[in-house]
């Protein structure tokens, strides 16, 4: 038997940008995973896929190609040249599903690391992160390629798309809250709704585009400097460009409010939006009061994740 495991996500500063060529930075958030065991069965059993948070079952050669979990394991056996196998693989997730925070991602390298580690095989990050992604084009259509990055390379991420991902240095710890707001986002739903306004008024939204990739070149000198107050009042502006963009919620927008008001230098939604988390930054000291007012309007807050 073996286990292998992902985190979820963040994205800081970028999102929706990024998939029309701008920066994006991202963070792991190791706190939450996903979980991923490999056990052997007799010769001729083949490959069944359980998902226990999901409450789902997926049988390799019965399954369909694009259901998600199947695909992780299609893509991962093609890539090792391998024509079956008999195994149970069953996925465990503490990442609240559409909540903006990589749980398909996460879910998908963990099974694509679970099944190459059992038959004793070794795949580059790089090589993990690219089947990912192609499960990633099953849930979200045409993703950015962030989700996947992140959750397998498990450290901070400056990320321009058609580009290597850059890691770069944490000048001082950053300690975020997250707030799921418990309505679920589709992410191929609200992008594709960005793509037909952006199609609808092209110079607007590349101005916005534009805009937000410029606040993450300067998040990334103020992360890089430690410089934390600069860096929330960049998240801060950033998430009123989202709201122009018009992918947050009022739900969204409370929980942002609510994370300002109890002290946090900075909070935006984070992920597609319509639904799932926002990403407080706070000062340790202020930590504690951020996260009661997040509690008292959120469906469930991630203790402070420091990076």
């Amino acid at each position: 038997m073996v286990q292998a495991s992902a985190p979820g996500k963040v994205i800081l500063l970028g999102e929706h940008a990024v998939v029309y060529g701008r920066p994006a930075i991202a963070v792991p958030v190791s706190q939450v995973r996903a979980t991923a065991t490999v056990e052997p069965l007799p010769p001729g059993s083949g490959l069944t896929l359980v998902a226990l948070d999901l409450g789902r079952t997926a049988r390799l050669g019965e399954a369909p190609l694009d259901d998600p979990l199947a695909a992780a394991a299609y893509h991962t056996l093609a890539h090792l040249d391998l024509a079956g196998l008999d195994g149970l693989v069953t996925v465990r997730s503490t990442i609240p599903i559409a909540g903006g925070m990589g749980s398909g991602a996460a879910v998908a390298a963990a099974i694509v690391r679970a099944l190459v580690a059992f038959v004793g095989a070794e795949l580059s990050p790089a090589e993990i992160s690219s089947l990912v992604l192609e499960v990633e084009k099953l849930h979200h259509g045409t993703p950015s390629g962030i989700d996947n990055t992140v959750v397998v390379y498990e450290q901070p991420v400056y990320f321009l798309r058609q580009q290597p991902p850059q890691t770069f240095a944490v000048g001082a710890p950053l300690s975020l809250l997250i707030a799921d707001s418990g309505i679920p986002s589709s992410t191929r739903q609200v992008v594709g709704g960005v793509r037909q306004r952006w199609q609808a008024d092209p110079a607007h939204y590349e101005a916005l585009f534009d805009q937000i990739g410029g606040l993450v070149e300067q998040a990334r000198q103020a992360i890089e400097a430690g410089l934390v107050a600069a860096l929330g009042a960049l998240m801060d502006r950033n998430h009123a460009l989202l709201q122009e963009m018009g992918v947050s919620t009022p739900e969204l927008d409370g929980l942002v409010q609510a994370a300002r008001q109890a002290g946090a230098c900075g909070a935006k939604l984070s992920g597609a939006g319509g639904g799932g988390s926002v990403v407080a930054l706070v000062q340790p000291e202020r930590a504690a009061a951020v996260q009661a007012a997040l509690e008292a309007v959120a469906a469930r807050v991630i203790p402070t994740t420091v990076v």
